[in-house]
């Protein structure tokens, strides 16, 4: 595998999306949904996608939008076309849906729940299994375990303030990880007082 992970800022991103059918809409809603421009090149796209701010051109004009493109999303069954837009797009970013192999970046199976966001790849060996370990995951992750990151987030931000160490503070992180106190409060959704008594401990110091 030579791909590592990473999360791309995608507020503001210019995206070219080449393809209008089921999968090159699921990429455009994605990275709508996360702030980005999107333009799609194809036959038609739906309403929901043009309501979010997307817009629709010809492949003709594609070309022009590439130039304009932070991010180029081959998503398209017509395999001359799929390789000529990648010859224009080499110095941009590009994902392809065809070949994902080919591209620069994947976009994987991904889903949040609270806080927390969970990103799925299987080297493009088995979406379906990907499809599966997401609902495997979605199972065992609790409400106690979004509310201790929010704790954890809590206790992190006034550590900055008071302690300089960052071993020091990692010890402490996990001492509050640990509290039978704390995680009884956060058993019982008990946030306020959780929260208060962080800042007891930490003031401690």
């Amino acid at each position: 595998m030579n791909w590592t992970s990473l999360y791309l800022k995608s507020n503001n991103l210019n995206v070219f999306i080449l393809g209008t059918g089921e999968v090159a809409t699921r990429r455009a809603n994605r990275f709508l949904d996360y702030g980005s421009q999107v333009v799609l090149a194809g036959n038609s796209i739906s309403d929901e996608l043009i309501n979010k701010g997307a817009n629709l051109i010809s492949t003709e004009d594609a070309e022009k939008y590439i130039s304009w493109a932070d991010l180029v999303v081959i998503a398209s069954s017509d395999k001359e076309l799929s390789d000529k837009i990648a010859s224009l797009a080499q110095d941009k970013l590009v994902n392809r849906a065809d070949f994902p192999e080919k591209g620069d970046i994947i976009v994987p199976t991904s889903f949040e729940i609270g806080d927390v966001e969970i990103s799925i790849f299987t080297n493009g060996k088995s979406p379906l299994m990907a499809r599966e370990l997401r609902k495997k995951i979605q199972s065992i992750i609790t409400e106690e375990d979004i509310l201790e990151i929010k704790i954890q987030d809590f206790a992190r931000n006034l550590l900055k303030e008071k302690v300089s160490n960052q071993k020091t503070r990692k010890e402490i992180l996990y001492d509050i990880s640990k509290d039978a106190k704390i995680n009884n409060y956060i058993k019982n959704n008990q946030i306020k007082e959780a929260k208060k008594y962080v800042e007891e401990i930490i003031n401690a110091y």
